[in-house]
């Protein structure tokens, strides 16, 4: 007979589906608990499976992922896990399908520059007067992947510090900020070009540091591949790197930290 874990593990790797793993629990006597805490799935839509209890396991709900679905499909998702949670994120939405959204869920909100669409009930917990999350950009043309992280930062709960337009092209703006974003939990670094500027941070910082290699660059840039290389080669310690334009992967990993370190804190 197959343990609990066992069983989620097969489920989470697609190799069980959810009716023989509610059958399996059932006959181990432990089906009720875990089906209604663990592995609660709402596919009523027909073309999306939402994971109802992700904030319970990870900290925070399902986010959606916007390219590839249609507006009415958005709109669909974002109202179910509206039903569900506190606070809802979707992710690369362009403008004309965010006013379809915003028409039919007018208390959600925009954010053009990050591409993305908001929403949190007035009861949502933060942490914003529990410190701050830093997000440093290396210049203008890298905004709208900072931005991402900002917002899927603050849509976690999390005060956001913007340090923009400080890449190493003029390191004196990045110096007169130093004092900024040593007083982070975490900072995200965004740059494009060589990506040099997350190991300029890290020799600056005593806090965990998420790079975000962005694909603006010229040609030898390769679409980002150069700051991501750089960013994963850097000398400097405490930098770990996500993937090219990932600002909300950055702004995620950020807010565990700060979020993590918050509730320590507290203990």
């Amino acid at each position: 007979m197959m343990n609990t874990d066992q069983i989620l593990k097969l489920v989470a790797s697609g190799d069980l589906d959810i009716a023989d793993a509610k059958r399996l629990l059932e006959e181990a006597g432990e089906g009720r608990g875990i089906w209604t805490e663990a592995l609660p799935v709402d596919d009523s839509l027909g073309y999306a499976q939402l994971d109802l209890k992700r904030e319970a396991r990870t900290g925070f709900p399902e986010v959606i992922f916007g390219e590839g679905k249609s507006a009415e499909q958005i709109t669909a998702i974002f109202e179910r896990l509206m039903a569900h949670t506190d606070r809802v994120l979707a992710t690369r939405v362009s403008g004309e399908k965010a006013a379809y959204v915003l028409e039919r869920i007018p208390a959600a909100a925009y954010h053009a520059d990050a591409r993305a669409i908001s929403w949190r009930s007035r009861d949502t917990r933060t942490n914003e007067e529990d410190g701050y999350i830093a997000v440093v950009c290396a210049g203008t043309s890298d905004v709208p992947v900072a931005e991402e992280a900002a917002v899927t930062a603050e849509c976690m709960g999390c005060r956001v510090e913007r340090v923009y337009d400080v890449g190493v092209a003029g390191i004196h703006r990045l110096f007169r900020r130093l004092p900024l974003i040593r007083g982070a939990s975490a900072v995200v670094v965004v740059a494009g070009m060589e990506g040099a500027l997350a190991s300029v941070v890290g020799g600056l910082v005593a806090v965990p540091i998420i790079a975000v290699p962005t694909s603006i660059g010229y040609g030898a840039s390769l679409q980002g591949m150069a700051a991501l290389l750089s960013m994963l080669n850097a000398c400097a310690p405490g930098i770990s790197v996500v993937n090219i334009d990932n600002g909300f992967g950055g702004g995620y990993n950020a807010s565990l930290i700060h979020y993590n370190r918050v509730k320590r804190d507290k203990e």
